[in-house]
């Protein structure tokens, strides 16, 4: 039944070449725009996401402040600060953080032979540190726990700063003065594409040990703390355990809020997802009324040839047709229009994103001519069977119409019509 059903709905189209053709043309035009609209959201929530996720896995910074509580006659305003007693505390004390680490920060200068960078940060840090914020070493290695009990003089260089260094030359195993004091490159990052820092831009810093660091500059009280929950989704209560932590140890109010200002990935991400999921959403809303504009044209077509039939439409009832046959006909004929134009429109889009490529987003803001931080018109599966959904969704809903008023004519009068 359903193939024959099929095969009718070929030769009625087929006796109208020409015009199902042209009607076929604005479906070809909906589907291509649908389908590259969700890929180009695809591909711009990967790079926001992308460069969210730069700043590291699960980081979360910490900024000593000043107390606003009195607890047990501790007077308020009291300078909050951060010292190794407090990461002992808080690995002694706060099972739901997997790492923690103090981070100091200077900018002494580093230089190389005549070339000289005085504002490239020098960040003095744990062999943790690299995992939380997603320092991955493009040449070379991270700085390991050898080289922080050793006290080992070693740096490791931001892409741009090792470009201001060393021009196009190797850095790894280079010694670069750091305040005057010598450090051996033991690694280099790559362009890193993050939407969010601290200090400075990762490609623009160095990270040292943070045991080397006291041979630079004071590191009794650090710059910051940062630690990493052990899941995302315990974000929250391991901030308020870091806090406890310090707070016991400092004797302050454990749940001062103004004591230590943190920042961390999870209570941003929502915004990250709501820009782009909403960018999505509203990509595939006005491609789907391109479609939508496509189905109406294919509804009034389907319903002039309806018009055209009513004489076959009586004929067929006469001979038996119920009404569900004459309405399974007229939107199966709907269906094979929308379903051809829709292959030949995927089709399209495969080749137009293949010809364009990439399109510009944030590869000139970060200098960066790899494509990480552009668009990347890919037409993945999860896009064609989307683009298809809407497809057979404004489908159905343009040869409804047609398919009802032709189930609905009355057999006798459509044999009396001329």
């Amino acid at each position: 039944m359903l193939t024959e059903i099929i095969y009718e709905a070929w030769i009625a189209l087929k006796r109208n070449r020409t015009r199902s053709a042209l009607t076929m043309l604005g479906i070809v035009w909906g589907i291509a725009t649908v389908t590259l609209l969700i890929a180009y959201g695809n591909s711009f929530r990967s790079v926001l996401v992308n460069g969210f996720n730069a700043f590291g896995k699960g980081a979360v910074v910490c900024w000593p402040q000043q107390t606003s509580e009195q607890p047990g006659g501790q007077r308020a305003g009291k300078k909050v600060v951060l010292e190794k007693e407090d990461v002992d505390m808080i690995k002694e004390t706060a099972p739901l953080v997997k790492h923690a680490c103090l981070e100091t920060v200077k900018r002494p200068g580093i230089a190389y032979g005549d070339r000289m960078v005085g504002t490239a940060p020098v960040r003095g840090v744990c062999p943790e540190y690299g995992e939380m914020r997603n320092e991955v070493a493009a040449e070379g290695r991270w700085i390991n726990s050898l080289d922080e009990l050793e006290r080992r003089r070693v740096i490791f260089l931001g892409n741009r700063l090792r470009e201001k260094l060393f021009s196009g030359r190797p850095a790894v195993g280079e010694t670069v003065l750091v305040g005057g004091v010598s450090f051996q490159v033991v690694g280099v990052m790559a362009r890193k594409i993050q939407l969010s820092n601290y200090f400075s831009s990762d490609d623009e810093s160095s990270w040292i040990p943070y045991s080397a660091a006291g041979d630079l500059w004071n590191t009794r009280y650090a710059s910051v703390l940062v630690f990493e929950p052990i899941a995302p989704q315990f974000e929250k209560r391991a901030m308020a355990q870091v806090l406890a932590a310090i707070a016991t140890r400092q004797q302050f109010s454990p749940t001062d809020p103004k004591a230590i200002q943190m920042f961390g990935r999870e209570e941003f991400r929502p915004i990250i997802d709501g820009l782009t999921i909403g960018l999505q959403v509203l990509l595939t809303f006005i491609g789907t009324l391109t479609l939508g504009i496509g189905g109406v044209g294919v509804m009034n077509i389907m319903l002039v040839s309806v018009d055209e039939r009513i004489r076959e439409i009586g004929l067929r009832r006469a001979l038996g047709a119920r009404k569900r046959h004459i309405k399974l006909q007229f939107l199966a004929e709907t269906l094979l229009i929308m379903l051809l134009g829709g292959a030949i429109g995927i089709l399209i889009s495969y080749l137009i994103a293949t010809g364009v490529g990439t399109l510009p987003l944030m590869g000139a803001l970060f200098e960066d001519d790899s494509g990480k931080a552009d668009i990347h018109l890919k037409i993945s599966l999860m896009t064609v069977l989307l683009s298809t959904g809407v497809l057979l969704l404004v489908g159905v809903a343009s040869g409804m119409v047609p398919a009802l008023r032709a189930s609905k004519l009355d057999p006798v009068e459509a044999l009396r019509y001329e």
